[in-house]
């Protein structure tokens, strides 16, 4: 393949991440498409500015589609700069650390009967649905709202699943894991899986 195809692939297929992720920063945008150095990821991402938007967070620039980018990949989000960004990082960081699962979903709907939750991500592990939640410093009674309807969730449909946290916080992870007694399941630190 000469240098201009691999070129326009790498272009498409570092679009479609951030169809699929909203959000990405440039460390997690090196380690998906192998943009080896600091420098050359820098140098990659400034070639792909008529596609792509990006602002600071922290030490790091955070990217997403602009509405050319939206364009050639065919996305109807719109994301623009927003102050739960770190919401969308953290869960992105899951979804790399796991080793990007192919069923891998965004904010999904779960409704059984009248009961409805919508979970930060979904998929699936040895054919059990896992669910995904992010928690960046909420209010922990919102947490065990949430908990309580995947708890809601088991009692009426007695389907098999697994509930996973992805917290920022070591001293958040005690609770969140009492909370979550009787649910299969595991609560993730930023440490564990940056």
């Amino acid at each position: 393949m000469n240098n201009h195809v691999l070129h326009q692939q790498r272009t498409e297929n570092i679009l479609l991440s951030l169809k699929k992720l909203d959000y990405l920063s440039r460390s997690q945008l090196q380690t998906l498409h192998n943009l080896k150095g600091t420098r050359n990821a820098n140098r990659v991402l400034n070639g792909l500015s008529q596609y792509l938007t990006s602002f600071r967070h922290g030490l790091e620039k955070v990217y997403c589609l602009n509405k050319n980018g939206r364009e050639r990949v065919q996305a109807t989000v719109i994301r623009k700069k927003t102050p739960n960004i770190q919401h969308f990082l953290l869960r992105n960081q899951f979804f790399i650390h796991m080793k990007r699962p192919t069923t891998w979903e965004n904010e999904i709907k779960v409704k059984v009967g009248d009961m409805a939750l919508v979970c930060d991500a979904k998929f699936d592990y040895k054919g059990v649905p896992c669910f995904v939640e992010v928690d960046v410093s909420q209010p922990m009674a919102k947490n065990a709202l949430k908990i309580d309807k995947y708890k809601k969730l088991k009692q009426m449909t007695g389907d098999p699943f697994n509930i996973i946290w992805v917290t920022e916080l070591e001293t958040r992870r005690h609770k969140l894991t009492q909370l979550c007694e009787g649910l299969v399941g595991r609560v993730y630190t930023f440490n564990e899986i940056k």
